[in-house]
This record gives C-alpha cells, sequence and structure tokens, in this order.
C-alpha cells in the first residue's frame, strides 16, 4: 500500500473504466461486506457473556457504529491527500485489526478488548461504504447508476458471505464460540485489499466554490428537516432491532444458526431491492415511496410483538430491511434534493453526522431495554419514531401541493 498520491486527471470521464472499476469493487463489496454482518451477528452474543452487566451486551455493536461515524471524514481525507485507492486498502487495514482484537478478545474473555475489535471494524465499515461512490468517480452522470448498481450487488452477495461464515466457524475453536469466525473476518479483509489493487480511480479535480449559503441556512428548509427526520427515524429503528434481535432469538430458546440466518435475510433485504427503487421513486414519488418504507418499519414492529418463533423473527427482519431501504433511500433522495452542487459535501456530512448519531444511540439503548424491559418494549419504541416522522412527511406533502416554499 502505497503512500504516493494518484496523479490527478481532471475532468476524466471513462465509462469502460468506470465499468472495470465497478466489477473490481462489487467484489472487495463482497468480501468486505461480510465485515458488518459478522460483527452483527455475533457481538451481542459474545458482549453478552462477557461484558459486566447484560445491559452492556449490545455496546461492541454500538462501538462499531461509532467507528463508522467517525470514520467518515478521515476516509474523505486520505482518498483526497493519498488517492481513492489508498483511502480503501487503509480502511482494509483496520478490517484486518478487527478481526484479529475481536478473536483476541473472546480468546481471553476480555470485553473490553472487544469493544476495540468491533471499533475498528467500524473505522472499516467507513471506508468500504464509500466503494459506490469510487465507482462512479470516472462514470458519465448517465452511467453512474449502472456502476452504482453493480457495485451494491457485491453487498447482497456479503450478506450471504458473512452470516455462512459465521455458521461454519462458530465451533472451529471450541469452546471459544465466534474466535474463528474473527479469524475469517480478518481473512476476508486481506482478500478485499487484494482485490482493491486492481482499481485505478484518479482523484477527482476539486470544485470551484462560489458563496455557497451557510449551513444553517440549508438545514432550516422543511424539507432537510423532513428529510432528515425520516432517515434518522429508519435508520436508528433498523438498527435498534437488529442489534438486539440475535440476542432476543437466543434468549427466546432459538440457535445461533438461526438468528445468524435471519441476520442474513434481514441484509438481504436490506440490499437487494436497491435496483429498483430509484425506478419506483421516479414513477411514484419520492414522499410516497419513503412513506411506504416507514409503514415496513411500523408492520415490523407488529410483527415483533405478536410472537417470538423463528418465523416471527424472520419476517419482522425482512420487513424491517425492506423498510429501511425505501424510506432511507427517499430520504436520501430528498437530501440531494436541498443542496447546490457546491453545497453537497457539508449537507450530506451533517445529515450523516446526524443518521451515524441517531445509530449509536439506538444501538446501546437496545441492550438496555432488551435487559430491563424486554423484546416487546423495543418493538414498541418503533410506532412512535415512526409515526412522528411519517407525520411530518404528510406535513411536507401539503406544503408542497400548496405550493408552500419546501
Amino acid at each position: 500500500m502505497s503512500a504516493v498520491a494518484e496523479p490527478i486527471l481532471h475532468a476524466h470521464i471513462d465509462d469502460h473504466l468506470a465499468r472495470r472499476n465497478a466489477m473490481v469493487l462489487a467484489v472487495a463489496q463482497a468480501l468486505a461486506g461480510g465485515n458488518n454482518t459478522v460483527i452483527v451477528s455475533t457481538a451481542s452474543i459474545v458482549g453478552a457473556v462477557l461484558a459486566p452487566d447484560k445491559g452492556l451486551a449490545t455496546l461492541p455493536i454500538t462501538c462499531m457504529v461509532i467507528g463508522m461515524w467517525l470514520g467518515t471524514l478521515p476516509v474523505g481525507f486520505l482518498a483526497k491527500r493519498f488517492g481513492r485507492r489508498f483511502a480503501l486498502q487503509a480502511g482494509s487495514l483496520f478490517g484486518m485489526l478487527s478481526g484479529v482484537i475481536s478473536y483476541s478478545a473472546v480468546m481471553q474473555g476480555n470485553f473490553w478488548l472487544l469493544l476495540i475489535g468491533t471499533f475498528c471494524g467500524g473505522l472499516y465499515a467507513a471506508a468500504h461504504n464509500s466503494y459506490r461512490f469510487a465507482a462512479a468517480d470516472t462514470a458519465s452522470e448517465a452511467y453512474r447508476p449502472k456502476v452504482v448498481s453493480w457495485v451494491l450487488a457485491g453487498g447482497v452477495f456479503a450478506a450471504v458471505i458473512g452470516p455462512q461464515l459465521v455458521i461454519f466457524t462458530k465451533d472451529l475453536l471450541s469452546p471459544h464460540m465466534f474466535a474463528a469466525s474473527y479469524l475469517g473476518q480478518s481473512a476476508c479483509a486481506v482478500l478485499a485489499a487484494i482485490v482493491l489493487m486492481f482499481v485505478k480511480v484518479p482523484p477527482v479535480a476539486p470544485e470551484r466554490i462560489e458563496r455557497p449559503r451557510p449551513l444553517l441556512t440549508i438545514v432550516q428548509a422543511p424539507r432537510f428537516i423532513v428529510a432528515v427526520a425520516c432517515g434518522v427515524a429508519s435508520y436508528a429503528m433498523m438498527n435498534m432491532i437488529m442489534t438486539s434481535a440475535p440476542l432476543a432469538m437466543v434468549g427466546c430458546g432459538h440457535s445461533v444458526t438461526d438468528a445468524t440466518l435471519g441476520i442474513q435475510w434481514h441484509v438481504l433485504a436490506m440490499y437487494a431491492p436497491s435496483f429498483v427503487t430509484g425506478s419506483l421513486i421516479a414513477r411514484f414519488g419520492v414522499e410516497r415511496i419513503t412513506g411506504i418504507g416507514l409503514a415496513l418499519v411500523g408492520l415490523a414492529g407488529v410483527v415483533g410483538i405478536a410472537g417470538i418463533s423463528v418465523a416471527h423473527f424472520w419476517t419482522l427482519l425482512v420487513l424491517l430491511g425492506l423498510g429501511w431501504n425505501l424510506a432511507f433511500i427517499g430520504a436520501t433522495t430528498m437530501v440531494t434534493q436541498c443542496h447546490r452542487p457546491d453545497e453537497r459535501n457539508k449537507v450530506q456530512a451533517f445529515n450523516d453526522f446526524l443518521i451515524f448519531g441517531s445509530m449509536a444511540l439506538s444501538s446501546f439503548s437496545s441492550g438496555q431495554l432488551l435487559e430491563y424491559v424486554g423484546w416487546t418494549a423495543i418493538n414498541e419504541v418503533i410506532f412512535p419514531t415512526i409515526f412522528v416522522a411519517g407525520a411530518m412527511l404528510v406535513w411536507l406533502a401539503l406544503r408542497k401541493r400548496a405550493g408552500a416554499a419546501v
């Protein structure tokens, strides 16, 4: 991994190169994306065993989310200073460290070391979440949706690779459950780093900024406020349920395999619809599709309260993934409608700051809720949250119909 900056090519549009990069990044995404799934499937279960207080069982996943939150800006800095490929490979280094440190935590029975391991996993996630942007760097405007979709297809394979890795390795180093899974996580990061060597992305020349509006002016717009509310509601509720579901399933007498497969179906439901969500938004409108997504998240809460069989858990997780996809992509689309091109970096960063902050809060609180008030209470939190976001969405639609500024 070289720290020599890549040559800057101004206005470099090459769809052939973009297609090649997309294929490479899709493979890397399939390997790297399993990082999140391994941590989500295992960390709360390991945390329940190692934590001094079972209410802290989901803290390892919270640390991963915090790592994602804090890693976003450094990844952007490294990409600007040394090139996109260097930034992505630096992220892979933290993926390798995440698995090795988490393995050591399980072998030593050290809860605090596990937190460091999952935090490194979050830094890795901040890098591999930007793979789709790397694919679009050299693509023409018309070609960008295609290459982004191809990279996202790697996320679908990651939804299979991660859980299967856990299922086949969880007992290899018995009685240290999941120790081998974390070594497998590191191995996938190594393979992803090797694949990333074939990415060729020249840095994008900086845009000329002409009198951008103050951030405070932009974020006071009704559309931005509603977009953030829908993004926070969909992502925070999805993360809260996803974080606690494996622990709740094991607590209800279901196997680790059932819990891991539930997360697999959930992640598939999160990413597989991405190929058509954009078309649905274009046809039916962003507010309507976002509203349907919020409704599906609410329906997931109903299923979660209705029973605790494997079928209930799996149905809940699938509905949660589908709802998140529609609501979050819709909310993201609304954010892009709130800024001019020269304002996008600060507006999108502020939006992500709020969303990842809410994710950290939801993942931590889910462990407390599960331990002290139970699985049903976690599902009940969904309803007021979704109701508020849905009401704001209706308010925005009414303002738009009345011709008011949005």
